[in-house]
C-alpha cells in the first residue's frame, strides 16, 4: 500500500530546494548554487517515490544511480536527459570546491537542468497522484 504521507514529506522538502532553485535562477544568482538546490530536488524526488513506495530510501546522491531504481515506475529518460542528472550529480559532489578547474555551471547547461527537473516533479508526483497544490500548502504551513 502506497504511504503518500511518508512521500508528502520528502515532497515538501523538494519543493522548497526547487522553488529556491527557480527563485535564484530569475535572479540571476550564482550557478553553483543553483545547481546544488537542483540536484537536492532531484536526489529528494526519487527518495519520495521510494518513500511512496514503502521501500528503503537509499542513501545515495548519485541521481542517475537512483533513477535507474525506479525508472520502471518514472519511464524512460533519453541519453540527454540522463546526461543531465549525472551533470547535476556533479554540482553536489564535494569535489566542486574551489580549485585550479573548478568553474561555475554556464547559464544555458542550469536552464537545462531546470528543464529536466520540471518535468520530472511533475511525472514522479503524477505517479504518486499527489498534486503540486497540495505539496505547496504543506510547505507553507512548515
Amino acid at each position: 500500500m502506497p504511504n503518500r504521507t511518508y512521500a508528502l514529506e520528502w515532497l515538501r522538502f523538494a519543493q522548497k530546494n526547487f522553488d529556491t532553485a527557480i527563485l535564484l535562477f530569475e535572479a540571476n544568482h550564482y550557478e553553483d548554487i543553483i545547481g546544488i538546490e537542483l540536484q537536492q530536488t532531484l536526489e529528494k524526488l526519487f527518495k519520495a517515490l521510494f518513500a511512496y513506495n514503502n521501500t528503503k530510501i537509499p542513501k545515495d546522491h548519485d541521481l542517475v544511480k537512483l533513477y535507474f531504481m525506479m525508472e520502471e515506475q518514472i519511464g524512460f529518460l533519453d541519453e540527454d536527459s540522463i546526461m543531465l542528472l549525472r551533470i547535476a550529480t556533479d554540482y553536489y559532489k564535494e569535489d566542486r570546491y574551489p580549485n585550479p578547474s573548478y568553474t561555475l555551471p554556464p547559464k544555458e547547461e542550469i536552464e537545462q537542468v531546470l528543464k529536466i527537473t520540471h518535468l520530472l516533479f511533475d511525472t514522479i508526483t503524477k505517479k504518486m497522484q499527489i498534486n503540486i497544490k497540495d505539496i505547496k500548502e504543506i510547505s507553507n504551513e512548515a
